[in-house]
């Protein structure tokens, strides 16, 4: 059974595994520590057993979020994991008074975009150039409560 909690810094080392497996420029586990350590982030792992099988994350400034990433382990796409996750950080968002929330995705990532979509984000612009390795452009979708 898969439940969804708070990240912790012990959890970092399997989240690495699939921060690097899923994005050619991932963060590093510096990154995830520094933003772990502020009151105005909130970070997600889905857990099945021990085994850390997704992660998400949300800063906040006043009532709106900012999704800063979103990723499942390889093996286990397609479980609705995703959607189980981002699902928990809006709940948990609009409880601590997020209204809106905004993403960006690659132009190519059909599937998280289709996700978003049906989760009922809009797409209110492009970013040319936003991600690199390869370079593409981003979707910015936004979300309200």
């Amino acid at each position: 059974m898969i439940t969804v909690r708070e990240m912790l810094i012990d959890d970092l080392q399997q989240v690495m595994v699939i921060e690097n497996a899923n994005f050619a420029v991932p963060w590093t586990e510096m990154g995830f520590f520094s933003f772990l350590m502020r009151a105005e982030a909130m970070f997600l792992v889905a857990e099945d057993g021990n085994e850390i099988v997704g992660y998400c994350g949300l800063i906040t400034v006043l009532d709106e979020g900012d999704i800063t990433n979103v990723a499942v382990k390889q093996s286990r796409q397609g479980e609705g994991i995703g959607k189980l996750l981002v699902s928990e950080l809006i709940t948990r968002g609009a409880k601590a008074g997020v209204t809106t929330i905004h993403l960006e995705v690659r132009t190519g990532n059909e599937k998280a975009i289709s996700l978003y979509q049906k989760m009922g984000f809009v797409q209110i612009g492009i970013r040319k150039n936003y991600y690199e390795n390869p370079v593409e452009d981003a979707i910015t979708m936004i979300s309200t409560t």
